[in-house]
């Protein structure tokens, strides 16, 4: 397995290089004190910045004392330490401003190989301005800015290690993926069959599982629970056999029309159902059509994350097919026009027509719902994004979006870094989320993303 990249904090005495560790991996794991020299030997966490994942090493403070004495042994450890790393955070403290002492450490870092990226810590406020101005005479490129303590600024370190260490840690993030997918296979593909009363829900899953397995009949409402079925399905097209959980629900009315408690608790379970699927398959009668009343079935699925197929059951007997299926379509994107691109599939669960598709589909949509975007890919889209249609400056005030990482999946999940992100029009965050899906590869799955901006301690309300 390919290993994280290796990131050295390096820095004099009572910089901040253990707050900042500290800031990096999440957790007070270093003990910080404004005595110098309270770290003697170097400690490792993991640590992550907008999905940018590595491992940082704390470091005793420089001293410029003889080797044999305790500081100069720190200080061998310290050097021994930037050895097979690939990136340093060279640590200056902007109140205090450049010293002899960082001027010596820079001399040194200028002697290895290792990138170095200059950090000037504690420049909150304007007392911090002028040291992290400062730090550019050390002649590594633009500082970093931030205040480890308070955690203003830390998001920027992205900015200046991706170029350094981005595609080792695309390796490692493949390579740790491809493990996991290996360890935590996706298991049964839970499918719940959701639609109105008498869409033909039990008689479809009768027909899939190759039995009389649900009560069905003319009648309205038959189903009451939800009933969930363990069955193996062969893919016809690959001869591979794949594990399903069938779940078949209550049919679904108009709020106003349920009336009977029993069918108001036959309605929440199948609520409940939709929570527990993985992909819904929402179910049409091609004898009446889409109604009202599946769109706000569809969108209560979305709502929920949930991926979602959209099947017309009774295709055997449907009149004018064609105009129905693109009449239905149309009604789609538009009624649903969040999530453009659905599947839609005709299927008769009479003569098992479609069936095989849409389990297909259903797989396939799972893998979407289900998936990951490499760190790299992710934000040459948001560059790419932002470079089409940078966004605007209400006001006069420039809105910035920094960096963008994949919090979760299932749904997929992302979130957004910047200044100013209160003031960004729901069209943009529509933009975003519709580039996403369609460049990423996310068309029939609902999409979250959440905007963050850094917390300013020292912004006056």
């Amino acid at each position: 397995m390919v290993k994280k990249p290796q990131v050295i904090i390096i820095g004099r005495p009572n910089v901040g290089k253990s707050t900042l560790f500290n800031r990096l991996v999440g957790k007070r794991l270093a003990l910080v004190d404004d005595q110098p020299g309270v770290t003697r030997d170097r400690r490792f966490g993991d640590a992550t910045i907008a999905g940018l994942d590595f491992t940082v090493v704390d470091t005793a403070g420089w001293e410029d004392d003889d080797p044999h004495t305790l500081p100069g042994r720190m200080r061998r450890q310290t050097e021994v330490s930037l050895e097979g790393a690939d990136a340093a955070l060279f640590v200056i403290d902007a109140r205090a401003g450049l010293t002899p002492l960082d001027e010596e450490i820079a001399r040194w870092l200028r002697s290895q190989t290792v990138p170095v990226v200059p950090v000037a810590n504690k420049a909150e406020g304007a007392a911090g301005e002028a040291g992290a101005i400062e730090a550019w005479s050390l002649g590594f490129g633009e500082p970093v800015a931030l205040s480890a303590e308070h955690g203003e600024g830390v998001a920027d370190l992205f900015g200046a290690l991706w170029p350094i260490i981005g595609e080792k840690a695309e390796r490692g993030e493949t390579a740790e993926a491809i493990e996991s997918d290996e360890e935590a296979p996706l298991g049964p593909l839970k499918l719940a069959i959701v639609g109105r009363p008498n869409a033909g829900k039990s008689t479809l899953i009768n027909r899939l599982l190759g039995e009389d397995r649900l009560l069905t009949g003319p009648e309205a409402g038959i189903t009451r629970d939800s009933i969930a079925i363990d069955w193996n399905w062969t893919d016809p097209a690959s001869g591979e056999a794949r594990d399903v959980r069938l779940i078949d629900t209550a049919g679904m009315r108009k709020k106003a029309r349920v009336t009977e408690k029993l069918e108001k608790l036959s309605v929440a379970d199948a609520r409940r159902a939709v929570d527990f699927a993985e992909v819904v398959v929402l179910l049409l009668d091609a004898t009446k059509g889409l109604e009202h009343q599946d769109l706000k079935i569809a969108d209560m699925v979305l709502q929920e994350g949930r991926a979602l197929i959209v099947a017309i059951n009774k295709w055997d007997v449907a009149e004018n097919a064609s105009s129905l299926f693109n009449g239905i379509r149309e009604a789609l994107n538009e009624g649903l026009a969040q999530v453009r691109g659905l599947p839609l599939l005709a299927v008769s669960a009479r003569t098992g027509k479609g069936l095989d598709t849409m389990l297909g589909a259903a797989f396939e949509i799972r893998e979407s719902w289900s998936k990951r975007v490499p760190t790299a890919a992710l934000n040459r889209w948001f560059d790419d994004a932002l470079e089409a249609n940078p966004p605007p400056a209400p006001g006069g005030k420039r809105i910035k979006l920094r960096y963008i990482t994949q919090s979760s999946t299932r749904p997929p999940r992302f979130v957004v870094f910047g200044t100013r992100l209160d003031m960004l029009p729901k069209s943009y965050e529509r933009y975003l989320v519709n580039s996403i899906r369609r460049e990423l590869g996310f068309e029939a799955v609902p999409v979250r993303v959440v905007l963050k901006s850094p917390k300013n301690p020292y912004k006056r309300d």
